[in-house]
């Protein structure tokens, strides 16, 4: 998995790429580094490139990029400073970095609603034969809204 996948397409790491923009990053960078050219081209960049492009391709995958670098709902410069003290804080207190922002938050909440429903139909329905597919309904629907990109949720 990349890292920051605005920095493998060269674009900053902001809300508000259209789709436009970033195609034209990906066909900027394929073009330039694409393995069957002449010279080689430079297949990591290129795969790089490819993975950064499938994550960013969506408006849905570029705001669960940006959640994942912690710059979700800020302006460019308060996302700078965030980004800054968290470097600070990992410094200074050793800390690994890992924070529950982006994707973790969402799952975490995509797990309670999950629970919740499913709590509250089991005290007014009971246990019944049904509850087995309520269960499994509900940890398929946690399953699939955790998987960026996926075709059908409304996000592309």
């Amino acid at each position: 998995m990349i890292d920051d996948p605005f920095a493998a397409l060269g674009l900053p790491a902001r809300a508000g790429q259209s789709d436009e923009d970033v195609r034209a990053a990906w066909r900027r960078i394929a073009a330039a580094t694409h393995p069957d050219r002449d010279d080689g081209g430079d297949p990591a960049r290129f795969g790089a490139a490819a993975a950064a492009y499938d994550t960013l391709r969506t408006p849905f995958g570029r705001g669960e990029a940006l959640a994942d670098l912690g710059l979700a709902g800020r302006t460019p410069q308060a996302a700078q400073h965030g980004v800054r003290s968290a470097a600070r804080h990992a410094r200074r207190t050793g800390a690994p970095g890992l924070s529950m922002s982006g994707r973790g938050w969402r799952l975490a909440l995509r797990v309670a609603a999950g629970a919740g429903v499913t709590a509250a139909a089991l005290v007014t329905a009971g246990w019944t034969p049904a509850t087995v597919g309520l269960l499994a309904g509900a940890v398929t629907w946690v399953a699939v809204t955790a998987i960026p990109g996926l075709r059908g949720r409304g996000d592309g």
